[in-house]
């Protein structure tokens, strides 16, 4: 005869001695590790986030209103999980993974830790490939490549969000997945973002992880990873990953409340003292894999914000150290109407060209320069009228290189057509133009090429180059272009 015998789950069970806003202290759970899961007599779950010798800290999943004082707590088996899978692309989930768009269950095809560590040395490669953005400015005088940390830095509504918004729709036939993270900010706002996101169909290829302000502390904590670990799955099947992390300056006032709660020692601006791990346990997620771990990148977008242009600020110098370089947004140059309103003297990739392709490298080159030296001039305009004609001359091409860096929100631009545009400023072609027709020019022109020669348009896709048959193509397109607006005046 058969003799059963049940098997034996052994946990270990504790109480709870005291809950102050998402935070719990319980005795007990000898054995707890930090990130294990546990989950109260209500069945709220909690993470173990420290421990003393006499007491467990625990930050609670969901709302502690249910939980009260001699409650019992018992430690689960595992880590702090998140599903994870293809069917997240196109919802909007918490930092739990649950969903919170309305459309139903999310079938996940495996279960992540979310504090999983970075891949090693020898599992990574160089990054090599361009990450396009469709933003001409970065494109040309901040290349980003596919597996960098690109912080994006700058006051409050200054366009940090549509920089990186443009980019998401930039990656529309690309292959790209995007991950959405906002943490911190209003629920209003975020279901504006989504709106543009759905307008623009770029649902298709992108996810969302949201813990607004309204979310319990704890979440707002763990939605970067949440989101991270998300992107992570996709990563190690081999494909593309752009990830932004909307803001992480809330997010670190997130951590700063769960330890004073924590009642841990504060430091610097009264955050904790591991607030530099814990970003940069997050930005070493990213980058690019060797074939043999899959193949695929990870590419962060950490988004950061300053109080009246202070980048030296605790937690922005931090993030300035830990990524490959920044983009600077500029409150004067926002309100002088340029925009993006990205400063290219402080505004960096430490990648470089390297990761450019051949024709936007050698239109690329002398830009940053040449746009220093336009802002410096106009800074010399204001004290003196005269100017010697070699300087008019190059205040003329500044301005024309000021008109050309600037674009709308949420029109992202082609490779193409940053070269054509490009090559034709480089061909001093422009110069001889009012503001009127440089505004026309650099609006139509492209819509001229391609419909006037498509095949043409593809071939510069294809090389990326700027060969000898395609200067003396586009040299000819210029002139049968000017030619038709001479004949419009007529």
């Amino acid at each position: 005869m058969d003799i059963k015998i049940p098997t034996l789950d052994i946990k270990e069970v504790g109480s709870v001695k005291e809950v102050k806003h998402g935070i719990v202290k319980a005795d007990g759970l000898p054995s707890c590790v930090y990130g294990q899961l546990v989950e109260f007599s209500g069945g709220i779950k909690g993470m173990v986030i420290g421990f003393t010798p006499s007491e467990v800290l625990i930050i609670v999943l969901g709302d502690d209103r249910n939980i009260s004082v001699q409650d019992k707590v018992t430690s689960q088996t595992e880590l702090l999980t998140v599903p994870v899978g293809d069917n997240f692309i196109g919802r909007i989930v918490d930092s739990l993974g649950k969903p919170l768009d309305g459309k139903g269950d999310i079938p996940s095809a495996d279960y992540y830790p979310v504090f999983r560590q970075a891949a090693g040395v020898m599992e990574r490669e160089p990054i090599s490939e361009p990450f396009l953005t469709g933003t001409k400015i970065l494109d040309l005088a901040v290349p980003i490549g596919k597996g960098q940390r690109e912080l994006i830095v700058g006051d409050r509504q200054t366009g940090k969000t549509s920089i990186a918004l443009d980019a998401v729709i930039n990656q529309k036939g690309k292959n790209v997945i995007c991950i959405y993270c906002w943490t911190g900010g209003s629920y209003t706002t975020f279901k504006k973002i989504m709106h543009t996101l759905a307008e623009k169909r770029t649902l298709g290829y992108t996810l969302a992880v949201c813990a607004t302000a309204a979310s319990p502390t704890a979440e707002q904590y763990l939605s970067v990873y949440t989101a991270a670990t998300l992107g992570e799955y996709f990563m190690y099947k081999g494909k593309d990953v752009f990830v932004i992390f909307d803001d992480l300056t809330k997010h670190a006032w997130a951590y700063r409340q769960i330890s004073l709660l924590l009642e841990r020692s504060p430091g610097r601006e009264a955050y904790p003292g591991d607030i530099f791990y814990i970003h940069s346990q997050l930005v070493e997620r990213a980058g690019r894999l060797h074939p043999d771990f899959g193949g695929g990148t990870m590419t962060f977008f950490p988004i950061v914000e300053t109080l009246q242009g202070d980048i030296t600020g605790y937690i922005q110098s931090n993030l300035v150290s830990m990524t490959d370089g920044q983009v600077y947004l500029n409150t004067g140059l926002f309100h002088e109407g340029f925009k993006p309103a990205i400063d290219l003297g402080l505004s960096v990739s430490r990648i470089g060209s390297k990761v450019q392709c051949p024709a936007i490298r050698e239109l690329g080159g002398g830009l940053r320069l040449e746009y220093a030296q336009y802002r410096e001039m106009l800074r010399m305009t204001k004290l003196r009228t005269r100017l010697s004609d070699e300087a008019m001359q190059q205040m003329k091409r500044g301005e024309v290189l000021h008109e050309l860096l600037m674009q709308e929100n949420y029109n992202p631009v082609s490779l193409v057509e940053e070269i054509v545009l490009f090559y034709a400023f480089q061909k001093r072609i422009l110069e001889v133009l009012d503001p009127g027709q440089l505004t026309r020019f650099k609006n139509e022109f492209f819509g001229f090429l391609y419909a006037k020669n498509p095949s043409f348009v593809q071939k510069i896709e294809e090389t990326q180059e700027l060969t000898q048959d395609i200067k003396g193509l586009l040299d000819k397109e210029f002139i049968e272009y000017f030619k038709k607006l001479k004949e419009e005046k007529t």
